[in-house]
């Protein structure tokens, strides 16, 4: 396949939903699934105007002139976020309403824990996050005392992760701790970066109870990084758009789940 029928493929592709995996381009055509995503893609790390498209990391593509939100410094974060916006605002609402005044938590990096920021602002926790958009948020804009942990910045990523398996966390204690994923499957929590599968994984071990943030979108296998199995988890909360067969699954586990509205406080269990 020459390049500019591989683009071809990317194009059209984008033009059915805003976000595209690598992987997803890949298995879409055997041609190009067999020259090789290893050969193809490191090679377009800044992407290519020609396709209406640009790399995000190694996993995504984004048409260009895609809407970004405002207020957001970070364009990696800002382009994520405009996927199923309402549905993770109202997912992060819900979680912070399960917070009270003084609680000491953990809240992972990624875009729907981020929207928790804004939901912070009124609030006195102990907050400690490996993510440093959320952290300078919370900084400026709220009264929790915020903690983060030592290590090295990773910027493609936005967190930060200590290469040694004993560091400023290993004393740390939180209630509950909160984060996304890239799936929730039977096998559990799955994540797609190596990097943030083992900074959850270490967090995990601080916290007495695990609160994953998941719209609907998320119950569709895509990653192979098992973070933690569905017994880890202590309550899930999602929005209407999940499947009956999702919460089932997660019934069955013994997760508590929430279904999160729209209304500032209104709050269903499935």
């Amino acid at each position: 396949m020459h390049e500019r029928e591989r683009w071809q493929v990317i194009k059209a592709m984008l033009k059915q939903q805003l976000l595209v995996r690598i992987a997803d381009v890949c298995r879409a055509n055997r041609r190009l699934r067999s020259f090789g995503a290893t050969r193809f893609f490191p090679a377009c790390r800044n992407g290519f105007g020609d396709a209406g498209a640009r790399r995000i990391g190694g996993y995504a593509w984004f048409a260009d002139g895609v809407e970004r939100r405002a207020g957001v410094g970070d364009p990696l974060l800002r382009d994520q976020q405009t996927l199923n916006v309402a549905a993770k605002r109202a997912i992060a609402r819900t979680a912070v309403a399960l917070c009270s005044d003084g609680d000491a938590i953990i809240i992972n990096g990624g875009t729907t824990t981020f929207e928790m920021g804004e939901f912070l602002r009124e609030r006195r926790l102990k907050v400690l996050t490996n993510s440093y958009p959320l952290a300078e948020t919370l900084i400026h804009h709220s009264n929790c005392r915020v903690a983060l942990p030592g290590g090295e910045v990773y910027r493609e990523q936005k967190l930060i992760v200590s290469p040694f398996e004993e560091d400023a966390i290993q004393h740390y204690s939180a209630s509950r701790m909160f984060m996304s994923a890239i799936s929730i499957g039977p096998l559990g929590v799955i994540e797609g970066d190596p990097l943030i599968a083992r900074a959850e994984t270490k967090l995990l071990k601080r916290a007495e109870k695990l609160v994953v943030l998941a719209d609907g979108s998320k119950f569709t296998p895509r990653g192979s990084l098992v973070v933690c199995p569905l017994s880890r988890i202590s309550t899930l909360i999602t929005d209407a758009q999940a499947s009956k067969e999702a919460l089932d699954m997660l019934r069955d586990a013994g997760v508590e789940v929430m279904i999160a509205t729209d209304a500032p406080v209104e709050v269903a269990a499935a």
